[in-house]
């Protein structure tokens, strides 16, 4: 009877340990409950906040070029005219130099950019592998205004004296390219800021597509290997279709580098309003007339009609990226297709 009596009180300590245990579980769930979602509203302001800065942006540039949409309307954009003198504006030139860079620039671009992802990736040596993507990175880094020093002073020179007279005489005399290659050889103008831009967003492209193509798992290509495929068929029937979504990504931030890019370009594209269907010729971007004249306009007229031009290219990068996305919901549905 004692040694039972004994051991009854020792059960009520027992007894409350146990409840302060359950108290302390519930208030630790309790607290991950708000820290979740204070977690989850912090993140969702931050998405917001996205959208609140690009509405923000556009809202901004509409209301700024609100003289010239009054004044011009639509006419804005098929008018090649550019007077500050008289108040005559149009954003023709600068639209066609602004979209033909940049198709200038990916044509060059994505080919040579998917050869050396490619290289990196199935065929080069690992001694060589490592110096040559930390120099596709230190390309990556460099600035701006270093490519345009380099493309104005000694890109340009080379191109003048040796390449354009070429091109002239290769392509100059065909029916239906001398258009495009007529004209005296002048080392800057379209075609030059159209290959600067190129050699600027090489890298982008490269190091997007160099990191997709390492995350395919090595499985799939060992077995197209096994089964006799050379390596452009593994490349073109294994590694890019499953890589697809971040080639186009890469192709897209190249893109967007390329139409928005300024200094480079304002060095080597000659800055002449003037439209001329030659690559050869002078030109002007929309990024290059902004870093021209922002500073120096006269004039409410003036003023808004650049503000315009800056709302313009926001609406052409806008369109590209979302034709990317249509592309990309497109190649989403087609997956699992017979092909």
């Amino acid at each position: 009877m004692d040694s039972v009596s004994a051991t009854v009180p020792a059960a009520k300590p027992l007894s409350g340990t146990v409840m302060s245990s359950g108290s302390t579980g519930v208030s630790g769930r309790s607290m991950n409950w708000w820290l979740d979602a204070a977690f989850h509203n912090l993140t969702r302001f931050f998405a917001w906040l996205v959208f609140s800065l690009l509405a923000a942006i556009l809202v901004s540039l509409v209301l700024g070029s609100t003289l010239t949409l009054r004044k011009f309307g639509l006419g804005f954009l098929a008018n090649a005219e550019w007077d500050p003198v008289r108040e005559e504006f149009g954003a023709l030139v600068s639209i066609y130099g602004t979209l033909i860079t940049s198709l200038i620039a990916m044509v060059i671009a994505v080919p040579v950019s998917f050869g050396i992802a490619l290289f990196l990736t199935e065929l080069s040596p690992p001694w060589l592998r490592r110096p040559l993507g930390t120099a596709i990175e230190m390309l990556a880094a460099i600035p701006s205004i270093i490519y345009g020093m380099w493309g104005l002073f000694v890109f340009a020179p080379v191109f003048q004296l040796h390449v354009q007279p070429l091109l002239a005489d290769s392509f100059g005399k065909l029916p239906l390219l001398d258009a495009l290659f007529e004209g005296p050889p002048l080392g800057i103008g379209v075609l030059t800021a159209g290959i600067i831009l190129a050699v600027m967003v090489i890298p982008f492209i490269t190091a997007v597509m160099r990191d997709v193509f390492d995350v395919v798992p090595p499985l799939l290509k060992e077995s197209a290997y096994g089964l006799g495929a050379t390596t452009w068929e593994v490349t073109w029937r294994v590694v890019l279709p499953y890589t697809k979504v971040g080639v186009v990504g890469g192709i897209m931030l190249g893109l967007g580098r390329a139409l928005g890019e300024t200094m480079a370009v304002t060095f080597v594209i000659g800055n002449t309003n003037r439209l001329a269907l030659s690559l050869m010729a002078p030109g002007n971007t929309i990024a290059s007339a902004l870093a021209n004249e922002f500073t120096e306009a006269v004039g409410d007229v003036h003023y808004s009609a650049l503000i315009e031009l800056g709302l313009i290219l926001f609406l052409i990068t806008s369109i590209v990226l979302g034709f990317s996305k249509l592309l990309l919901i497109r190649l989403g549905r087609n997956e699992g297709a017979r092909t």
